[in-house]
């Protein structure tokens, strides 16, 4: 999940560079900051999330006519026999299958659906955290489950001596808006506290700004 960017994640990346090239970027409201960090930070590796360019065998008992392979289209959207245009990107697999079911109500009789995914392009860059700003090497990284910002900043070969360590910012995007969260890396690195050492959500974006001479 080759592979271009979709919109949201172009949208974010520019976000975020607008931002850091800003003096001083602003948190989000402390609402917003909570909301974001009570998000599950695993959701999206343990449930698969269906995404644009994954290809999906839509599998309809005893009606082979009615099966078809697809790849979710840019748009997010997958056009099934009779049914037509679905839904596909941000469900995972179980939840298509069943809106597909009970569209295909209408037309036959207990309909019974299932999705395979048979190629999972889209997670190759949803799934991933990146590191930019005044770090030692601006980093993509996979997720993996466990993942906090110490872990990525030390995968990025630490901060700059140029950086302005308490004012990164943690950038996480939340039902389509992004929340800035502030990370105060300084007292995680060097003060041992480490009350801002969240745990990481694929698609996050962790900013370390220099500092203004």
């Amino acid at each position: 999940m080759s592979r271009m960017y979709t919109l949201p994640g172009l949208a974010l990346l520019l976000t975020v560079t607008l931002i850091s090239g800003c003096a001083g970027p602003s948190a989000s409201s402390r609402d917003k900051i909570q909301q974001a960090l009570s998000v599950s930070t695993t959701n999206s590796v343990d449930e698969y999330l269906l995404g644009v360019t994954d290809v999906v065998r839509v599998s309809v008992w005893r009606n082979e006519d009615l099966s078809i392979e697809v790849p979710v289209r840019p748009d997010g959207k997958i056009s099934v026999p009779l049914v037509g245009d679905v839904q596909a990107s941000g469900r995972t697999p179980q939840a298509l299958a069943d809106d597909i079911e009970s569209s295909l109500g209408q037309y036959i009789r207990q309909p019974q659906v299932s999705i395979v995914v048979t190629s999972m392009g889209s997670h190759e860059f949803t799934d991933r955290v990146r590191v930019t700003g005044a770090v030692t090497q601006p980093v993509s990284v996979p997720h993996r489950s466990g993942m906090t910002v110490l872990d990525v900043v030390l995968g990025a070969g630490g901060a700059t001596p140029f950086a302005a360590l308490n004012k990164s910012m943690l950038y996480r995007t939340i039902n389509g808006e992004i929340i800035a969260i502030p990370i105060r890396l300084d007292d995680i690195l060097n003060n041992g506290d480490v009350t801002t050492n969240y745990a990481i959500r694929p698609g996050d974006i962790l900013s370390v700004p220099e500092r203004n001479f």
